[in-house]
């Protein structure tokens, strides 16, 4: 059953309406093992502050019977229980089943193909939770919650709560959780299984990690690090929000099929792709350690204090963002955490902050459709850059205090922009009015150019609209010594305007508008360097300052301001001298981009080769090794050069199927290499390494079984979609990709079941790189005027991006 979207309005009057005082939820998972059957049995108790009158509560599952009050109701329409005549104090009990489907929403069943075991989950973000069982399924209408489960014997049920009491009962197990604190309907998860488990005590909490017993080996290697970093992070929380996290048990569930992570509150939910099966690169755990964070962030930002409304979904995701970020550069040996995320994740809201799908990070959101367009690169790292702007604005202090004020007060609540914007100015003294208007109400990025006359300096700043925010930035002059730059000066300034003087000294060699990187803002340098500037990049003496460079050079590229050639000079130049591990990987895979997509075909195989270069010096440096042996499987052109990363790769089992990848494209025959390779990978999803083999290989046949269990069947992980897609569309196939071009643009229709992240993932990396001209780009935006948002975000996305690498590509 579907039901419909839950607009603003409607929420704001059941808010006013309603005060739910629990929920107790009976889930009967017993059916599982040989079946797809979910029965959930949901009483809630609430009461109305203007008896009388009616309202609706959520359910889109197929409802058995529903009582309010003793008295029977009528049956669920459009996935809503109308609530007639109500009482002062109201008890509501429905029955409701729902299956278990590829496209099933709120609840899914993963089989493992290595022993055939059964894992459960749940997803009830944003508003899934009314797939399974009914509820008010809004932010801001919070309640404990009470889940008592029924499964298989041989499973362990973990659930918000922890420590539930376990009642044997023949073939079943009965597992009766303690009442949660006030949660919104989202923030609540049952997860299901043979699982296995591993548990420490840190920073006075009971901790635990959860996979599936195929990957045992796997969670133990990792487990170290990972208790680590949630000891830290619950540590740096705790200190800088005032509060330590209000729960005893924290646990974490690693489970296969899972469309990303979710911040459930005491049990997140990841997908098990995170537990890398070849051991990961630091870049991977540099990532891998921001997740973390980010989801333990969530407790605070999200769970504890939840937005009123999804158009203060920045309040979740962008403080979660950031405070990954200021968590790990404060605790952690991940340090460069904001160089990795200049290097990676802003890059991103840079490009989609300048094309057709910008947004102010905080916007209006009419219903809950609307709102799953919006989990994106504004709302996530333009939100968390912004979030640091703010931070360097008032000062570390103050936003601290700020948000340890902003805890105190509505803990267990619900808030707005307002509540939290006001804390920090209350905090820090300073009046954030028009702060909060330009950066989290304008929609658009700043551009901010360094010029020089016989004045002097002077920044030039131009708005979305006109007139600039206000930032706080530095500008650094470099001159240089022998092959490095060194900083001869350092302008601090605060940009109120659309000109302002900078007391930079002349005839330095390079000028770095943003050093430090603590802005959001598309920069470019002064003109009389800007040729050299792709090539001193290099000799900037810290991964910030490179960093800066890099992004500016990626900038410039997307906006037709530099070529495909000067953004290979730039990465390779700095990847040449980079000493941070952090960042080797993002740049490997942004240099590979640009020889790959964004070049004219004439001079590809050239700047493919230079990439090629690059990654062979670094593989000589151990702790860049893997990185670069990585980016040489995307760009080794020669066979001898094939053979030689399969001899360097040795018992590496991911290095070996990412050269056999490279052979298979242009055409060599794999396949008797990729089904030995096959039974010796350990991997229980190594059938998803065969498939990226078969998808780069150029043949018609080949192509149609792909795209077949890709995007027809979609049985690939979600996690491994994007993998297998980019190789799907390899270049130089153009006439064997043609008809799958039209293939994408007939999925468009349906392409959002299963839905947002499935939509989302399914929408973009489906899009077509190589086969397509403008034409075809017009085309896709006219698709996504008719599509639901979700959709028309994301393909409108993809088709800016295509018309800037066709534009690119001349």
């Amino acid at each position: 059953m579907s039901g419909k979207s839950l607009t603003q309005t409607e929420a704001e009057g059941r808010a006013r309406l309603l005060t739910v005082e629990r929920y107790d939820v009976a889930v009967d998972l017993s059916e599982l093992m040989t079946g797809s059957r979910v029965r959930c049995e949901s009483t809630i108790t609430f009461t109305c502050h203007r008896p009388g009158v009616e309202t609706f509560i959520d359910c889109a599952a197929a409802v058995q019977g529903a009582t309010l009050n003793g008295v029977v109701l009528r049956s669920a329409v459009e996935g809503r229980i109308a609530l007639t005549d109500l009482a002062e104090r109201n008890v509501l009990t429905v029955v409701s089943v729902t299956e278990c489907s590829a496209d099933g929403q709120g609840v899914h069943k993963a089989v493992d193909p290595a022993d055939g075991e059964t894992y459960v989950y749940t997803d009830f973000a944003p508003d899934y939770a009314r797939y399974v069982l009914a509820c008010f399924d809004q932010p801001d209408l919070k309640a404990p919650w009470a889940f008592t489960v029924t499964a298989p014997a041989g499973w362990r049920v973990l659930s918000n709560s922890g420590d539930p009491q376990v009642e044997e009962l023949g073939s079943v197990r009965r597992w009766t959780f303690p009442p949660t604190p006030p949660l919104a309907a989202y923030n609540t998860v049952i997860n299901a299984g043979p699982y296995y488990e591993l548990r420490r005590h840190g920073a006075g909490h009971d901790l635990g990690l959860f996979a599936r017993q195929s990957l045992a080996s796997i969670l133990d290697r990792d487990a170290d690090e990972l208790f680590t970093l949630t000891t830290q992070g619950l540590e740096f929380f705790a200190d800088k929000f005032g509060m330590p996290f209000p729960q005893h048990k924290y646990d974490q569930v690693f489970t296969p099929e899972f469309p990303g992570a979710l911040e459930n509150f005491g049990c997140v939910t990841w997908m098990d792709w995170f537990l890398r099966r070849s051991t990961p690169t630091r870049a991977e755990w540099d990532i891998f350690s921001r997740y973390l964070l980010h989801e333990l962030a969530h407790m605070w930002f999200g769970n504890i204090v939840t937005m009123r409304w999804w158009d203060d979904l920045w309040l979740n995701e962008a403080f979660a963002e950031f405070a990954s970020n200021w968590a790990a550069v404060s605790v952690t040996s991940y340090t460069d955490a904001w160089t990795a995320h200049l290097a990676g994740e802003k890059i991103r809201a840079y490009f989609m902050d300048q094309g057709p799908t910008t947004h102010p990070i905080r916007q209006q959101v009419r219903d809950v459709s609307e709102a799953k367009a919006t989990f994106d690169a504004i709302t996530y790292p333009k939100g968390a850059s912004v979030l640091h702007q703010l931070m360097t604005y008032v000062g570390e202090a103050n936003f601290s205090a700020g948000l340890t004020n902003y805890f105190a007060t509505h803990a267990w609540g619900n808030t707005t922009l307002h509540d939290l914007i006001d804390a920090v100015a209350d905090a820090s003294g300073r009046d954030l009015d028009q702060w909060r208007t330009g950066w989290l109400e304008t929609a658009g990025t700043d551009r901010l150019t360094l010029e020089h006359d016989a004045d002097g300096f002077a920044l030039v700043a131009q708005g979305p609209g006109g007139r600039p925010r206000p930032h706080a930035l530095a500008v650094g002059a470099y001159e240089r010594s022998g092959d490095h730059l060194e900083r001869m000066a350092l302008v601090e300034v605060e940009v109120a305007g659309e000109r302002t003087r900078l007391d930079l000294p002349a005839g330095a060699d390079l000028y770095l508008v943003n050093d430090e990187d603590l802005t959001f803002a598309s920069t470019r340098p002064d003109a009389t360097t800007r040729d050299a500037y792709f090539r001193d990049a290099a000799r900037l003496p810290t991964a910030t300052a490179r960093g800066v460079a890099v992004t500016t050079t990626w900038d410039m590229l997307i906006n037709g301001e530099a070529t495909a050639a000067e953004a290979v000079q730039c990465l390779t130049g700095v990847l040449a001298v980079e000493t941070s591990a952090s960042v080797i990987e993002p740049y490997l895979n942004l240099a590979v981009e640009a020889a790959d997509l964004w070049s004219p075909k004439l001079e590809r195989d050239e700047l493919l080769r230079a990439v090629a270069a690059a990654c062979r010096s670094l593989s000589g440096i151990g702790v860049f090794r893997k990185a670069a042996l990585r980016g040489f499987a995307r760009t080794a052109a020669e066979p001898e050069e094939i053979a030689w990363l399969q001899t360097e790769a040795g018992e590496d089992i991911d290095l070996q199927w990412r050269a056999l990848v490279r052979k298979a494209q242009p055409g060599n025959t794999t396949a008797a290499e990729a089904q030995a390779l096959l039974d010796r990978d350990p991997d229980p999803d190594a059938w998803i390494s065969r498939l990226q083999v078969r998808a780069a290989t150029p043949d018609a046949a080949e192509k149609k079984a792909v795209w077949q269990t890709l995007a027809t069947d979609r049985a690939v992980p979600l996690a491994s979609v994007h993998s297998v897609a980019t190789l799907f569309w390899s270049a130089g196939q153009d006439d064997l990709l043609r008809p799958h071009t039209e293939a994408y643009l007939d999925l468009v229709a349906t392409i959002h079941r299963s839905g947002t992240q499935p939509a989302t993932i399914y929408t973009k990396t489906l899009f077509p790189l190589f086969g397509i001209d403008l034409t075809y780009v017009g085309r896709a935006e006219d698709l996504a005027a008719q599509a639901i948002p979700v959709v028309r975000t994301n393909l409108l996305d993809r088709a800016d991006r295509m018309r800037r690498i066709l534009r690119s590509r001349g």
